[in-house]
């Protein structure tokens, strides 16, 4: 009987509908896996059509396709002599599947095959259905991602029943933090049952919100002995691990409560295979010992994350670069920053032998004989900042905004826009015979208001102005995708204004929170050694829309919200992942808050919250797609199915809350008044 078993697992950058950029890489990562000694080869979820092709998987040109590219890996010599487990959506029965089709030397082992793999293998049915595949010397049990994080997975049933190797291919991505709950989830997985866990994940941008962070993983009774990068350019990473499968069966033996379970499970259909993981000559053959798990911290995946996402939107798109209206607060720098980083991974990869990186980074500048090798230089090829100042904007940020371009590297732009809003004003002027003014020249709310998203929208339209020439009046190719800087809590309570520069091609920090920005800023200056970040996370956020005060800013951002961004923050979450609505948001909070508020004021801030809320949800609609890294993100394409036109009285539920308020207060009043007594 076999011992030592040498299996790979991988991570792959694929693309959805990219078939043949994902066939490719496929057969790449078994190329890699057989290089190294492995017998079993397995891949992410969905990877022969991609992960994220949505309605796509309605289309008969999807399930086709995916079977065309089937075919190819069937006839590949690269395929042969390895167990070649892959995904692909399947249609049996008129419904569809995401399966794992797994295949040995052309012999896939009752669905009726498409006629093109008929003719490659000469077999004209396949099992279909929930089985394990027994080899000579183990079996194995497949998961599909979410089945891993299911209350009763399949693992629990397959181990007892003698499955030895789970694996699990999946579609994965990136939240903050969560590489933690997957890991726990892999490790605890073998830890109660014994066994040997494999772990193939998606990685990358492959075309929407999402970043699938690799981590593949394997594991084996409990510990972990093979982990994967996080956050990577890689297109392909392949995993290896030798294990002992005695070390399974030793460790199940010892489990008394699991050999009672074992003896009365129902057994799953076993497909047999007539090959082995394990070689005959074994006994020199190295075991993967058990390391410890690398984390990174939620400022160092804000660093890399939303970086990878850019840079694979940048390369995929083939457009020039990015262009960033740069204020010289917190969230436009945040963003900065973020490019900044995917210019030092671009350059350390190049660094490393990435051939893949190097041949994008020259297309990108249409130099073909250019290597980036200082940060910097490359970020003032493909990256333009830009300060458009106003007679709003103070001294301070204009310099702060100069500062930061210089430290990055950026081609930094300054420009005034104050000719194009009195322009725009003055044509309402002419039309409609009133001039509007300002607040604190006697203007109404509503003309102040109007004022402040005329200079933010003309900001909007010059950005795009000038990501589409600015390149083009500097003698240079191609066009530049405009980044967005708004946070996630911003647009959660819709402080911003409706098409400004939150209205952008991509928006590097919309899933994450004005406290975590900041923290991503400080962890800037320490490494990389931003000193210029540190006048900006000193300053008062502010949109600088309303007139200075003696040259100095009036207009801070919490006190225009009525709100700080640390409530914000704690809103988003019971609103969101609490699933709370305004009164159980109350019922919350005047516990969580009861050393520093009365349930009076707890109630004015939450009325205050749901009324804002309420009557800015609609600019959720045109939210700027954005880089997913918190789950109370407010985006309402996927993440946050709410309506956008709401009754923003909330008479009921406030009504709700206030009875409860009077109940509390006359519950303290009523011992002073027996006291007095």
């Amino acid at each position: 009987m076999g011992r030592a078993v040498t299996v790979a697992t991988c991570a792959l950058n694929q693309w959805a509908l990219d078939f043949d950029g994902n066939l490719e890489r496929i057969l790449r990562s078994i190329e890699i896996a057989k290089h190294k000694g492995a017998r079993y080869r397995l891949g992410p979820e969905l990877e022969i059509c991609g992960y994220g092709c949505s309605d796509h998987y309605y289309e008969s040109d999807t399930l086709l396709h995916s079977f065309q590219v089937l075919a190819k890996l069937l006839e590949s010599p690269a395929a042969q002599d390895i167990i070649c487990d892959v995904g692909m959506p399947v249609m049996h029965r008129n419904i569809r599947y995401s399966c794992r089709v797994i295949f040995l030397n052309k012999h896939v082992e009752e669905y009726f095959l498409p006629r093109m793999i008929q003719e490659v293998t000469g077999q004209e049915t396949v099992p279909f259905g929930d089985a394990v595949l027994a080899t000579k010397d183990t079996c194995l049990g497949t998961e599909i991602c979410e089945e891993l994080w299911a209350p009763n997975s399949p693992h629990i049933e397959m181990g007892l029943d003698g499955v030895e190797i789970f694996t699990n291919s999946s579609g994965s991505h990136h939240v903050l933090q969560k590489a933690y709950i997957r890991v726990d989830l892999v490790n605890s997985a073998t830890a109660k049952n014994g066994g040997i866990y494999i772990l193939a994940n998606q990685k990358g941008c492959d075309g929407d919100r999402l970043y699938y962070d690799g981590c593949a993983m394997i594991s084996v009774n409990g510990d972990t002995v093979a982990q994967g990068s996080q956050f990577s350019l890689d297109d392909v990473e392949v995993l290896v691990a030798t294990l002992d499968l005695e070390d399974v069966r030793t460790y199940r033996a010892e489990i008394s409560s699991r050999n009672l379970l074992a003896s009365r499970v129902n057994s799953y259909p076993r497909v047999k295979v007539n090959f082995a993981l394990s070689c005959s000559d074994e006994i020199c053959v190295s075991i993967s010992e058990p390391i410890q798990w690398r984390y990174h911290s939620p400022e160092e995946e804000i660093c890399l994350g939303p970086a990878c996402w850019l840079w694979d939107y940048l390369r995929r798109s083939k457009q020039a670069g990015f262009l960033l209206p740069l204020s010289g607060g917190t969230d436009s720098s945040a963003t900065a920053c973020i490019v900044y980083s995917m210019c030092r991974q671009v350059c350390l990869a190049v660094k490393n032998g990435n051939q893949g990186v190097l041949t994008d980074v020259r297309r990108i500048v249409n130099e073909d004989t250019y290597t980036p090798e200082v940060p910097q230089e490359f970020c003032r090829r493909i990256f333009t900042t830009c300060y458009m100042a106003s007679e709003n904007s103070s001294q301070d940020t204009r310099n702060r905004a100069k500062f930061l371009a210089e430290q990055i590297g950026s081609y930094h732009i300054n420009l005034n826009i104050d000719v194009a809003v009195k322009a725009v004003v003055g044509i309402f002027s002419i039309v409609m015979g009133k001039s509007p003014q300002f607040r604190v020249y006697g203007g109404s709310s509503r003309e102040n208001l109007a004022l402040q998203n005329v200079q933010a929208r003309i900001r909007m339209v010059l950005a795009y102005l000038f990501a589409q020439l600015s390149l083009w009046a500097r003698g240079m190719p191609g066009g530049l995708l405009v980044l967005g800087s708004a946070n996630v809590d911003e647009s959660l309570r819709g402080y911003l204004t409706k098409y400004d520069c939150s209205s952008a091609d991509l928006n590097p920090i919309g899933g994450i929170s004005k406290t975590d920005l900041k923290n991503f800023l400080q962890c800037c200056i320490e490494n990389f050694q931003l000193t210029s970040l540190r006048s900006i996370l000193s300053a008062p956020p502010t949109a600088e829309l309303e007139p200075l005060a003696d040259g100095q800013v009036s207009q801070i951002d919490e006190m225009d919200m009525g709100m700080t961004y640390a409530e914000l923050s704690i809103y988003g979450k019971l609103r969101k992942v609490a699933k709370a609505g305004p009164y159980s948001m109350f019922c919350k909070l005047i516990n969580m808050w009861k050393e520093i508020c009365s349930p009076r004021e707890v109630a004015s801030k939450v009325k205050h919250f749901f009324r804002m809320y309420s009557v800015n949800r609609h600019k959720m609609t045109t939210l700027t797609p954005a880089y997913h890294a918190e789950n109370y993100s407010p985006d309402d394409n996927r993440f946050d199915l709410r309506p956008f036109l709401y009754n923003s009285a909330w008479t009921w539920q406030f009504r709700c809350i206030d009875k409860q308020v009077s109940k509390l207060e006359s519950k303290e009043a009523k011992p002073l008044c027996e006291d007095v007594d």
